[in-house]
């Protein structure tokens, strides 16, 4: 270290643009130096971050990587202040990771579906909390349903693995209008809410109570009379 700080006392010369020319130099205990002095900064803005399901301490890891690509890029004569640049490094890449996150957690639980059971427009991924097994409830309950309506609601809603696709491009998929695609995925959505079908399901969402109970029979009855028949399956 005596190097660094032989170099950085000279007249005229800031010690941390010294520290910036070795680092890039490839001098890894002025890396080290500039990453300890600025790990405060990557705290502030993984504080001041929308998180969601991702982790705090991951969170971190994903700062520093920001940081540490905010200092080896970072040109001391054309940038502006280092703490501004290193900010906006620190800031895309803990929301690289928060969207990352976001992703893995649509391909294991697919949210929209869930929504079904929250009657909500999405689910707070914050209750998601052993996401195998409301996969694996999920899956079993929908292998309950007919073959079509089966193939209908794993492709709208992405259940194989896939994108989530449109009406048009599951009926497309299928040989079926759109208008036929929607009432089989009604069909579907209501036999798959009833509390009878989906109570294990329900008590992993924390989705089980009489109020829950009483939404999914309201939407059941708005469909039966809408499609002027009654619904049933195995």
């Amino acid at each position: 270290m005596s190097g660094i700080q032989e170099e950085a006392s000279g007249p005229g010369v800031r010690p941390e643009t010294t520290l910036f020319a070795q680092a890039q130099a490839g001098c890894s205990e002025s890396l080290n130096a500039l990453m300890e002095q600025h790990e405060g900064l990557v705290h502030l803005v993984v504080r001041h971050q929308w998180l969601l399901s991702l982790e705090y301490e991951e969170a971190l890891q994903a700062g520093r990587r920001g940081l540490w690509r905010a200092v080896l890029g970072y040109d001391a004569e054309r940038d502006s202040r280092f703490s501004t640049y290193a900010y906006l490094a620190i800031m895309r890449y803990v929301w690289g990771d928060v969207k990352a996150e976001q992703r893995r957690i649509k391909r294991e639980v697919p949210i929209r579906i869930l929504a079904l059971y929250s009657y909500e427009a999405g689910v707070d991924p914050a209750w998601l909390k052993d996401q195998e097994e409301i996969r694996d409830s999920l899956l079993a309950l929908v292998k309950r349903l007919p073959e079509e309506q089966q193939e209908v609601i794993s492709a709208y809603y992405g259940l194989r693995d896939q994108e989530p696709q449109s009406l048009e491009a599951v009926g497309k998929e299928l040989g079926m209008g759109r208008g036929r695609v929607w009432r089989v995925r009604n069909e579907a959505l209501v036999w798959l809410s009833q509390p009878a079908h989906s109570q294990a399901l329900r008590s992993l969402l924390a989705r089980h109570n009489q109020r829950q109970y009483e939404l999914a029979d309201q939407l059941a009855q708005t469909w039966l009379k809408r499609r002027g028949g009654r619904n049933g399956h195995r």
